[in-house]
């Protein structure tokens, strides 16, 4: 097996930090100057090697070595290139480019695949610039909503119909559900990505083979309003106190949490934003509004509801207990996934005939080949080992486990692809 290019990949690795540093981290704007200048080193590149380069209505990009038999199912790999603000080179990125360095050997190896094998550049995976999952893999499939286009970017307050219309992109094409990729011209998707926790690094493992992806259930503007009162002259009794009902809120919602995974649930719950409205709030006040989030994951769709009725328990109770109005506002889910078991098996003889360690393991983050697989396409996920978990700019993947990940990828590739 040819070694996958990791001169290569290592330099663009650089190239996309250079372009992308913005200071503290890596910024790689969904839909924005960020993302495209990555997008643009990528096909750059991709042309210089001779690969056929295409892009859909919503600007994914498709980059394909071309295979002995051009009308069978190809196989595709690859992740996004965005990132979140002030976040991590790798994330993302990491499965593009491992995906050209496999490509780019074969191809100055003159290595012709049985099928067409494609890496893919996908767009806008992280919903912190759209609140919408999956827009760039769910546009490449012909299933973004229509009334997604009329979102709203978090920063420059113009929505994403008009965002991917400035970058060159067909807005109307995906509002009439014109899918980019046809399933049934697709024999399978396979992602690497970085682990973003720490599993494998505590575990000592060289690779993760990922069973299954966490869906999501979220409440993206969720806020309690209470009353406004002067800290000093107002006793508890008279208090409607929003920051009392969050907190409580919080307590009741983890308290449940464990006694669901004590009773065998497999889930997470977080509030990763809180507020109060700083042009009101003071240090001599009872706080009479709070903004937070929750975003609940779990495998199972059964948790995430079973979570999600006692979400909506709690704030009744609450609510009532103190006077308070709970808004959860609009609820977003995404799908959980599971991965295909004979591409699994094919990654974990990849591992062991390179010699390396691997670890069957579960995301909690959410991929893009989710919604591969929930479209009927078989997919499978590759972990590389990372510090510092992703979404900052501290993520610390080695480049040495980028490149044994990368030959596990190869070889699971190649197999595939001569089927």
């Amino acid at each position: 097996m040819i070694e996958p290019d990791s001169a290569l990949a290592h330099g663009l690795f650089d190239a996309m930090a250079a372009a992308s540093f913005d200071g503290i981290g890596m910024t790689r704007d969904t839909y924005g100057a960020g993302e495209q200048r990555a997008h643009d080193l990528v096909a750059g590149h991709a042309g210089m090697l001779g690969l056929e380069v295409r892009i859909d209505a919503a600007l994914n990009l498709y980059l394909t070595l071309p295979g002995k038999e051009r009308g069978l199912p190809a196989v595709l790999t690859g992740s996004h290139l965005d990132t979140v603000p002030r976040g991590g080179n790798y994330d993302g990125a990491a499965g593009v480019i491992a995906g050209i360095a496999i490509l780019a050997a074969w191809a100055k190896a003159g290595m012709t695949p049985g099928r067409d094998v494609t890496v893919i550049a996908i767009r806008a995976e992280e919903s912190v610039w759209f609140p919408v999952s999956y827009i760039g893999s769910k546009a490449a499939l012909g299933l973004l909503p229509p009334d997604a286009l009329d979102v709203v970017r978090f920063d420059t307050q113009k929505t994403l119909y008009r965002h991917i219309q400035e970058l060159g992109g067909t807005p109307e094409l995906i509002k009439a559900g014109t899918p980019g990729i046809d399933p049934a011209a697709v024999y399978a998707f396979l992602e690497l990505h970085i682990e973003q926790g720490p599993v494998l690094i505590d575990n000592r493992r060289n690779i993760g083979i990922v069973t299954g992806i966490c869906g999501s259930l979220r409440y993206r503007a969720a806020t309690v309003t209470g009353r406004y009162a002067h800290s000093g002259a107002t006793p508890r009794s008279h208090r409607r106190d929003a920051v009392v009902a969050f907190a409580q809120l919080v307590d009741a919602l983890h308290r449940h949490w464990l006694a669901m995974e004590a009773a065998g649930h497999e889930l997470t719950l977080t509030f990763g934003q809180v507020n109060t409205d700083s042009r009101q709030s003071d240090f001599s006040k009872v706080a009479g509004s709070v903004g937070f989030c929750i975003d609940i994951r779990s495998r199972s769709t059964d948790s995430l509801q079973q979570m999600d009725r006692q979400v909506q328990a709690t704030v009744a109770a609450l609510a009532r207990q103190h006077g308070v109005i709970f808004d959860l506002g609009e609820q977003r889910r995404s799908q959980p996934a599971l991965m295909d078991d004979a591409l699994r098996r094919e990654l974990a003889r990849s591992a062991d005939r390179l010699g390396l360690t691997h670890h069957e393991m579960p995301s909690g983050a959410g991929h893009d080949a989710a919604m591969f697989a929930n479209r009927g396409i078989p997919a499978a996920m590759l972990f590389i080992p990372n510090a510092n978990g992703s979404h900052n700019p501290d993520e610390r993947m080695e480049l040495g486990d980028f490149d044994r990940g990368a030959r596990v990828l190869a070889g699971a590739l190649w197999a595939i692809a001569n089927v």
